[in-house]
């Protein structure tokens, strides 16, 4: 019998307490940040902004879930972006100006992001070209593509009903797109801590040479992941356009900053390797947070840039300072 490489050192008592610290600090940190803007940020308590800031975080929350399996696989997704722009063109395309019933041509855009993220990561797994040359190629040719087939005009009108999962409500109180970033946080949580799949993109974020000696499909675990983030990306498209009720070329603008920073504050390594949910699902409060108490203030929008650069920053830097924390 040949005997396989540990494709992941188990977990110590240290790496578990520093994994629960780390999240604990990010958790400190919200808090923080939350009594902060309550104090300095006018009208920033009122029940109408938090439930806006649910909702304006929903789809970055949802992309960043498959953005945290694609980071921690050691890969990056710099097209997402450009995904949902041409998601929402290509779904008022086909809703509006092709007459398609809006259920299939939301089922056929699903499955289309499925199939060209897919494609990506074959390019990744097969001629072994870097995630992130692959990722700004697509981002470029989605965006192209997305103006190419709008003429740079919003599409327009949806039917009425089809504003519920942008605009609605649960309960009268409830933002329908909050309660679906946190059905999708839920599912992705259970899908990297209970099922084998998960271990595999930990594993192969780890150490990929050891997964592969030990039997795990690095390969289609690969695909897999970028075809999971094209999902998001284009039911984050859909989800935008139901928002606006339009399909629009320029939605998406500078998403993946957002998404990347939010995963990245969440704690999960840039390395590859580790990360969890619940950091991420921290990280994507903290960035809405911060972007609505900005907006509140009245700072100047190039200076936010300048606070998410920065914050982002940090957090790189404590990550690289800190022992790699593994699950």
């Amino acid at each position: 019998m040949i005997k396989t490489a540990d494709t992941k050192a188990k977990p110590t008592w240290q790496s578990q307490a520093g994994a629960v610290l780390s999240r604990a600090g990010l958790l400190l940190g919200v808090i923080i940040l939350f009594a902060l803007l309550a104090a300095v940020a006018p009208n920033f308590t009122q029940p109408r902004n938090l439930f806006n800031v649910l909702r304006a975080v929903a789809i970055n929350g949802m992309i960043a879930c498959a953005m945290t399996f694609i980071i921690i696989s050691g890969d990056i997704d710099v097209s997402v972006g450009g995904a949902v722009a041409w998601s929402s063109a290509l779904l008022g395309v086909l809703a509006i100006k092709q007459h398609w019933p809006l259920p299939l041509a939301v089922l056929f855009v699903l499955l289309l992001g499925v199939v060209i993220h897919a494609g990506a990561g074959s390019l990744r797994v097969k001629w072994g070209i870097p995630a992130f040359v692959v990722s700004l190629a697509m981002m470029m040719a989605y965006k192209g593509l997305a103006k190419v087939i709008t003429q740079a005009y919003p599409i327009t009108p949806f039917p009425d009903s089809f504003s519920y999962w942008g605009q609605g409500y649960v309960f009268k109180v409830i933002p329908v797109p909050a309660v679906l970033m946190v059905i999708t946080f839920a599912i992705f949580y259970f899908l990297s801590t209970r099922t084998v799949f998960g271990r595999s993109v930990y594993s192969v974020g780890g150490n990929e040479e050891a997964s592969r000696l030990s039997g795990i499909p690095v390969g289609r675990t690969r695909l897999m992941v970028f075809a999971i983030s094209g999902l998001m990306a284009a039911l984050g498209g859909i989800i935008t356009s139901s928002r606006i009720m339009a399909g629009s070329h320029s939605v998406g603008e500078g998403l993946e900053f957002d998404v990347i920073a939010a995963v990245v504050i969440g704690g999960t390594s840039l390395m590859g390797g580790s990360g969890s949910m619940i950091g991420t699902f921290l990280g994507v409060i903290f960035i809405g947070l911060l972007n609505n108490g900005m907006v509140l203030m009245g700072v100047d929008p190039y200076w936010q840039e300048v606070a998410r650069g920065l914050i982002v920053l940090a957090a790189v830097l404590i990550s690289a300072i800190q022992k790699p924390i593994r699950k």
